[in-house]
């Protein structure tokens, strides 16, 4: 017979199995000299970002505390680094500084990073992006 615990064990199966909470920065703008062709270099252009990381945010939820959540201006302060910062041939090498930079926060399990521009050797375009995943190991 069942001994009626149940409220108790799904309380806490709730607090352990936290495991999908997201903070997302969508549409951050950044100017940087990326591309391979030497026009791309030449002269600033738009690249579009948007992060989405994985972290347990049951912690923050609770306290209302910034240092037990992950910083959004840390995340951002990443990518505008990295889109900013030493050139780079291509999307997939930006969207990899910028994963691995989000990756080495505390807290941070996944990050998903797409990284857009609008070429104008590819006009007309609404963009052309690089969209990864990874995972800490």
């Amino acid at each position: 017979m069942y001994s009626g615990r149940q409220g108790q064990w799904a309380q806490r199966h709730r607090r352990e199995n936290c495991h999908v909470d997201r903070i997302v920065l969508e549409g951050m703008s950044f100017s940087g000299r990326h591309g391979v062709r030497p026009a791309e270099r030449e002269h600033p252009q738009e690249f579009k970002v948007t992060i989405e990381l994985e972290a347990d945010l049951s912690e923050p939820g609770r306290t209302d505390r910034l240092e037990d959540t992950v910083d959004y201006t840390k995340v951002r302060a990443i990518a505008r680094q990295a889109i900013e910062g030493e050139p780079a041939k291509l999307l997939e090498t930006l969207a990899t500084r910028i994963a691995d930079g989000v990756l080495a926060l505390p807290k941070v399990a996944v990050v998903t990073v797409r990284v857009a521009k609008r070429p104008a050797s590819m006009m007309p375009i609404d963009a052309a992006a690089v969209h990864i995943k990874r995972t800490r190991a």
